[in-house]
């Protein structure tokens, strides 16, 4: 039986509530529901605080003090009340340590609280129903604890070979219990750490490091980032702490080795990162519910609103909050790197390679004051840009002239030099042929321009550049901030140039080798985003900084003239490929007209190229490149003076033609083997009839299959094809994973296909969170000049199931016939074109038809899924910067260039 509590006037209100309920009928729930309410009501006040402004650093600092109370008088109730010993042996003694996050005193909301039960030796009964009541009742509450029971000699013998037991126990707290228990085991633990060699910890925290970015992503970029564990987050600057406690175990947080390794400028960012970041995270987990770690889309906009971002012109508050979290994760590469060199240079860190082991290594590479050390790129002092500013350039000329990284060394003094960059230096040729032969003559561009941009030496040289740093678009489309998508671009169009893509990329391979001036390709692609944001929209500021840039640099007035072309023109061969009849002699005569010349063609191929594929993984497809390839090589042919030819499709597609002229309909499927498809292709041919693609698309929606694009063509002889690229709804291809699904699906379209079964539109599902944040302006854009036989009608809104479906039975329902459809998802939008004909086969002219055309159809745009149910949603505006046109619902009857697309 427990022993009555003792009496003590010292005790807190909560201590004598809790020794009240000792005799209970079940002590256990009673302990739980009391410190639950205590730990709930404190909590609410911190989250109060944090609302108010309060830093993140002190807001972790509280909710660290939150778990201590309700922990210490936990463990006093446990120990002196419910289960008392007045004379405990020495087997007895036990003491709470906070070890990891927990012990350094800094706690997100839902963080898990790291705990070790110390003992002198083996457990005891005593010890062992302490740590299980403790432990249950820490569970009842609904807390997150990671818990180990260790004796002092096997925790020191752990230390010494598991370097994760090491870093736990660097952070070791005294919580509750024996102090002179946990005192003692402190001040051994902390002698071994002072006396052993740091070496092997800080090359185990580092290769902790990479595997860990390997595992989230290794690019610091992407624009859903784990706060946590991504490149640049928290888990990033506690490596440094982690670090700098093995060297100085005694110093609190490891303060005194920060100092002495920083320098005041960056022991200050480190601050401010480290503050930003926790404030972050605790919104984060506070708008998640949970341990969030993933600032995903659905949450950005919400986190962005509670930590008092406000949109600012043209830029919503979401894209603000976004560009200042990826410009904090850039400075935690920087330190990360300024402290790597301090450690190399005491030689506090073991190498990495065989050839950075031979002690004190260094080669001369021709150039004053640059030098290999250790198998990196080093300079021999900051002085070295101090006497000649251009070297900030050449030193990653030299870097990828002799395939050397950066050293760390270097790389600081670099960023303590960025003052050095002055006006004078942007106009300095020598400058500018340096830049100029790391884009388009290096031999790895990506990688010297990405050292670059972290040291903040390419923002500050080129301030166009630097106004795209860190940006983000608030979309699903683009998967990286707009600078990496850029470099991830310039390495793509080096990689087609060496040959490295002739399986995913024939014809730009086959071309790129054609083109007269690479430095005019490279600097276009440098620059085609840097409009993105402006007030005239992404192509024309961005032809607009392009032209300012190429100025200030000095290049060639001819060769701005076609830099400034292609940053205005950059998305103009994606969109008619992709959202254009390239069976329509019309189309081709356009494009071509705004073309003009085959030089501009093959650089626009090979941008186009690019461009798309950096977009993010999974967006370029063998689909699309069909489609690209096609208008290119009709173009081509128009500008060698032969006649304009329609693409016809049926061509392709010979043999199921023929066998739909003898059942009445056919269909194919094709799931391409090659690692960047994501879609299964089906191709259907049929006689053509009134509502057969709105039947067929209906087929599709029921079967939950996700259409992804679409082809539509329809020869005068009333024969229709129509190709359409579908998902399920894991955005894999359809009938991948259940092939009977695919057969299923199959059978529905021929019996679709010649009218045999209705098919009622499935209805409107709940839109999952990750949609519903999404604010997608619908948009409808009627074109009467655009082709010689039919109405062009673009419509553009939120992505959902069965929304081409509607799309289709609302214009079969006006009395329409759709010749040709061209279907594009960009994320979370839709971008869907029709070339349609009235009954009598004509164009649609009539201003009160186009009027009922264009109403009808936004009335299903603007009918959206309804918001997942429990859960408050924040919606923000999705970036359509780079659809342009898009933004304006005008009725075009000239013609004019089509809308953008990313």
């Amino acid at each position: 039986m427990p022993a009555s509590p003792p009496a003590n006037a010292e005790l807190s209100d909560l201590d004598r509530r809790l020794d009240a309920l000792v005799g209970g009928p079940n002590v256990r729930a009673e302990v739980a529901t009391l410190l639950g309410a205590h730990h709930a009501a404190a909590r609410h006040r911190i989250g109060s605080k944090l609302a108010n402004g309060l830093g993140g650093v002190e807001v972790a600092r509280l909710y660290c003090q939150a778990a201590d109370e309700i922990l210490i008088a936990l463990w006093r109730f446990t120990t002196e009340t419910l289960y008392p010993s007045p004379a405990p042996n020495e087997a007895e003694r036990l003491s709470l340590i906070a070890v990891g996050g927990y012990g350094r005193g800094v706690l997100a909301p839902f963080s898990d609280l790291d705990l070790l039960f110390l003992r002198p030796w083996k457990t005891t009964a005593r010890t062992e129903t302490v740590a299980a009541f403790v432990l249950y009742v820490l569970w009842d509450l609904g807390l997150k604890v990671g818990s180990a029971a260790r004796a002092v000699e096997e925790c020191l013998a752990l230390s010494r070979t598991d370097m994760v037991v090491r870093t736990t126990l660097l952070e070791a707290r005294y919580l509750a219990g024996d102090r002179l228990l946990t005192e003692d085991f402190l001040w051994r633990f902390r002698g071994m750490v002072t006396n052993a060699d740091p070496r092997p910890f800080i090359a185990a925290k580092l290769e902790e490091r990479a595997a860990r970015h390997e595992k989230v992503g290794a690019v610091r970029y992407r624009v859903e980032p784990n706060i946590k564990d991504g490149k640049g987050g928290l888990r990033d600057l506690n490596t440094l702490f982690w670090i700098a406690r093995s060297l100085a175990p005694n110093s609190v947080l490891g303060a005194a080795v920060l100092d002495d390794l920083l320098t005041s400028r960056e022991r200050r960012t480190f601050e401010e990162a480290f503050d930003f970041l926790w404030r972050v995270r605790a919104h984060l987990h506070l708008t998640a519910g949970r341990a969030e770690e993933k600032l995903t889309f659905d949450l950005q906009p919400e986190v962005a609103r509670r930590m008092g971002w406000r949109g600012r012109g043209d830029e919503p508050a979401v894209e603000r909050f976004m560009r200042r979290y990826f410009l904090v994760a850039r400075d935690v590469g920087a330190l990360t790197r300024a402290m790597s060199a301090t450690l190399e240079a005491r030689q506090q860190k073991k190498t990495m390679s065989l050839s950075r082991l031979i002690p004190g290594r260094k080669r001369n590479l021709g150039v004053e004051g640059f030098i290999e050390e250790g198998g990196r790129l080093s300079v021999t002092g900051p002085e070295v840009f101090a006497e000649d500013p251009v070297k900030l350039l050449k030193l990653f000329v030299c870097a990828d002239q002799h395939d050397l990284d950066v050293h760390p060394h270097a790389f600081s003094a670099v960023t303590r030099s960025l003052g050095l960059v002055t006006p004078k230096l942007r106009r300095n040729p020598e400058a500018t042929a340096a830049l100029l032969h790391i884009l388009a003559h290096g031999a790895r561009p990506y990688r010297v321009l990405t050292i670059m941009n972290e040291t903040g030496l390419l923002g500050r040289f080129l301030p166009e550049w630097g106004r795209i740093v860190g940006q983000t678009q608030f979309n699903m489309y683009h998967a990286y901030t707009v600078d990496e998508h850029t470099l991830q671009a310039i390495g793509i169009i080096n990689d087609i140039a060496r040959g490295k893509l002739k399986h995913d990329h024939p014809n730009a391979s086959a071309i790129i080798h054609l083109i007269a001036d690479p430095e005019v390709l490279m600097l276009a692609m440098l620059l085609h985003d840097v409009g993105k944001g402006g007030e005239r929209g992404q192509l024309e500021d961005g032809a607009i900084a392009a032209r300012r840039a190429c100025v200030r640099l000095g290049v060639d007035p001819r060769r701005i003239e076609l830099v400034v072309w292609l940053v205005r023109n950059h998305l103009a061969l994606s969109d008619y490929a992709q959202k254009r009849d390239t069976s329509d002699p019309a189309t081709i005569r356009a494009f071509a007209e705004l073309v003009g010349d085959p030089e501009r063609l093959r650089l626009l191929q090979v941008l186009t190229v690019a461009d798309i594929r950096a977009v993010g993984p999974g967006v370029w497809n063998s689909w699309k490149g069909q489609l690209i390839t096609s208008l290119y090589n009709a173009t081509e042919a128009l500008f060698r003076g032969e006649d304009v030819q329609a693409l016809d499709p049926l061509a392709d597609h010979a043999e199921l033609v023929a066998r739909a002229a003898q059942t009445g309909a056919a269909v194919e499927t094709r799931q391409g083997p090659g690692r960047i498809e994501s879609t299964t292709q089906i191709s259907l041919a049929a006689r053509d009839r009134p509502g057969l693609f709105a039947d067929l698309t209906a087929a599709l929606a029921a079967a939950g299959a996700d259409v992804t694009g679409a082809r539509v063509a329809t020869t005068p002889d009333g024969t229709v094809l129509d190709v359409f690229q579908v998902q399920d709804g894991a955005d894999a291809p359809y009938g991948q994973n259940e092939p009977r699904r695919l057969t299923t699906l199959v059978a529905a379209l021929e019996a679709a296909a010649r009218g045999e079964t209705p098919i009622a539109p499935p209805p409107m599902p709940a839109a999952t969170p990750r949609r519903a944040v999404f604010d997608v302006r619908p948009v409808v854009m009627i074109d009467t000049a655009a082709s010689d036989t039919a109405t062009v009608i673009e419509v553009s809104g939120a992505d959902r199931p069965g929304l081409l479906a509607e799309l289709s039975r609302t214009l079969t329902d006006l009395g329409l016939s759709i010749r040709s459809a061209h279907v594009a998802g960009y994320g979370e939008r839709a971008v869907d074109s029709f070339y349609v004909v009235d009954r009598k086969g004509r164009k649609v002219f009539a201003e009160q038809i186009l009027t009922e055309i264009q109403t009808a159809l936004e009335a299903v745009l603007e009918r959206t899924p309804a918001a997942p149910a429990g859960r408050r949603i924040t919606a923000a505006r999705a970036s359509a910067r780079d659809v342009s046109d898009l933004n304006r619902p005008i009725r075009r009857k000239a013609v004019s260039p089509v809308p953008e697309a990313r």
